[in-house]
């Protein structure tokens, strides 16, 4: 908990940390944060933008091929379980639990203990999700039929399911060990490779998934089958991608296995609150599922067509900023360095709304566009792509709030209040389950999208007074500051949009390269308009970042 933090009074912290704000060296030492942070974040943006991208690029092939129907129906449901289980025990709980102990070990003990630590849990895990994947392909179908038990209303649907949910399984562990990798590498001060192997994970679903799907209806086997064989070989790229990297910073794999290791049983302990918390996560997705599936044919794959578009902003600001910051805040937090915590917080959680309220309002005016010029070829209908346009345009509603809480979640794991994530978690789940009771009758798969979009919303109010609190405060005049810059800002380049949207309306519905050339003229111009009245406003997270820009080109030889 915070109050073993200081070794001074916690009043006399608070007053310094408002005090020092002011002062010029911790201005200087803020500028560095901030500066680091970004730096590392614009890494992992690169790399999360190109694994986004060329998600949406596999996502554009299944458009293609499957359009929104059965078979992608079922894919969706059949993934979203190993995807379940992967949040729960891979990427979201131990990630975050292994990089606070690892990130401890590797400021305060031996590099021999380090990494000892490190092959333990690669040890332990593989064997603790290997037996979880083997009970999970034993109780396939009752498992799509609790999640999804409308789809036996189709002839084969439920069936088709089940044997998609079989061959995917097993990217559980492959993602599992993933997030060990990918916590080393991070508190080694390594970014890059780790955040684009998820790009080899669909380079691999992409190029794999189309061979198959070509090659096994020829030996009558259903194309989607093809892709859930791809899913499996980009689990397994996205590991394999990051192992050269991790043997360059010295770490060799010895066999351990001690269950009773103090630092694995701590990241077990740090996990099982963090696991309640994502397990509330998850229960919204069941729920949202289970509605969904309810919606009658396509209802599933709207929704996540339309979520996997959203994800886009939510990775390259929300979850790179917090994967940049993560060893950051633990390092703060090993060594009781609270002001520098709460510097390193406030900045973060500026750059993430800076970032995620412009993109809010880009894709709620340019849902419909956006959806046709990616989706709509082949199987896929104008009828598919408003439906989808209508999910994306309320899921957006909650983008700000999803990409926030990603970087306020990693402050509580670092100071030891992992209590609240799970909290707020839970208030979600009823905000969720009250609000899409409330509207699922009037506005369908919208309502999925709206009562998600509630709930992300409720959780970043609950968790920013709770930090606030156990912070003993932060610089919330530099917020609210920040936030009035940011929304002004926001407010020209929604007006620019709207304009420019007007104007090329008979383009954004034309031939193909119409459309692209409109997308691009309209998102150019809005990223002009408000880059530039933010750097009139001299938002300080952002001119800091530009004037680093300008410095670096500067420096270049002509």
């Amino acid at each position: 908990d915070l109050h073993s933090f200081p070794t001074r009074r916690s009043s006399d912290l608070v007053g310094e940390a408002h005090s020092e704000i002011m002062a010029p060296r911790e201005s200087a030492q803020a500028a560095k944060t901030t500066a680091t942070i970004a730096r590392s974040a614009g890494a992992v943006s690169i790399a999360v933008m190109c694994s986004r991208l060329l998600g949406l690029v596999r996502e554009q092939v299944f458009a293609g091929l499957f359009g929104a129907g059965l078979a992608y129906d079922a894919f969706v449901v059949a993934f979203r379980i190993p995807n379940l289980l992967r949040d729960l025990f891979g990427e979201g709980a131990l990630s975050a639990a292994f990089v606070t102990v690892f990130s401890e070990y590797n400021t305060n003990k031996s590099q021999q203990e380090t990494w000892r630590l490190a092959s333990n849990v690669l040890v332990f895990f593989a064997v603790f999700v290997s037996g979880l994947t083997l009970i999970a392909l034993l109780c396939a179908e009752p498992i799509v039929h609790l999640l999804a038990p409308d789809f036996q209303l189709v002839a084969g649907k439920t069936e088709l399911t089940a044997t998609l949910t079989r061959i995917m399984l097993p990217f559980l562990l492959f993602v599992s060990l993933s997030a060990v990798v990918m916590g080393m590498l991070n508190t080694k001060g390594k970014f890059f490779v780790p955040a684009l192997s998820s790009s080899f994970f669909n380079l691999g679903s992409i190029v794999g998934g189309l061979t198959l799907a070509w090659l096994l209806p020829r030996f009558g086997l259903p194309a989607i089958v093809g892709m859930a064989w791809a899913t499996l070989l980009g689990g397994a790229l996205q590991l394999l991608i990051q192992v050269p990297t991790l043997g360059k910073t010295g770490f060799r794999f010895h066999f351990v296995f001690a269950p009773r290791d103090s630092g694995l049983r701590r990241i077990l302990l740090l996990m099982l609150p963090a696991t309640i918390g994502l397990s509330a996560t998850q229960l919204n997705i069941f729920i949202n599922t289970n509605f969904a599936a309810s919606c009658g044919q396509g209802a599933v794959s709207w929704l996540n067509y339309a979520f996997r578009l959203v994800q886009l902003p939510i990775g390259v600001f929300g979850v790179a900023l917090s994967i940049a910051i993560m060893p950051v805040l633990a390092r703060e937090a090993a060594e009781r360095d609270l002001n520098s915590l709460k510097q390193t917080f406030t900045s973060s959680l500026v750059l993430v709304l800076a970032l995620a309220l412009p993109a809010t309002a880009g894709l709620v005016l340019l849902a419909e566009p956006i959806i046709r010029l990616i989706f709509e070829h082949g199987a896929f209908t104008a009828t598919d792509t408003q439906a989808t346009a209508q999910a994306l345009c309320w899921y957006s509603v909650g983008l700000f709030a999803y990409a926030a809480n990603k970087v306020m979640v990693p402050v509580f794991y670092a100071t030891g209040n992992t209590r609240y994530p799970v909290i707020g978690s839970f208030l979600g789940v009823a905000a969720n389950l009250a609000v899409i009771n409330l509207v699922i009758a009037t506005m369908g798969h919208r309502g999925i999208a709206f009562s998600t979009s509630c709930a992300m919303m409720l959780n970043f109010v609950f968790l920013s007074v709770v930090l606030y609190r156990k912070l003993h405060g932060y610089p919330l005049w530099h917020l609210v500051k920040g936030l009035g810059k940011i929304l002004c800002a926001s407010g020209l380049m929604l007006a620019v949009t709207w304009g420019m949207r007007q104007l090329l309306a008979p383009w954004l519905a034309g031939m193909l390269l119409q459309q692209i050339l409109a997308i691009a003229a309209i998102v150019l111009v809005a990223v002009l308009s408000y880059g530039s009245l933010l750097q009139l406003l001299r938002l300080p997270e952002y001119t800091l970042i530009t004037k680093k820009f300008r410095q670096r080109f500067a420096r270049r030889p002509s």
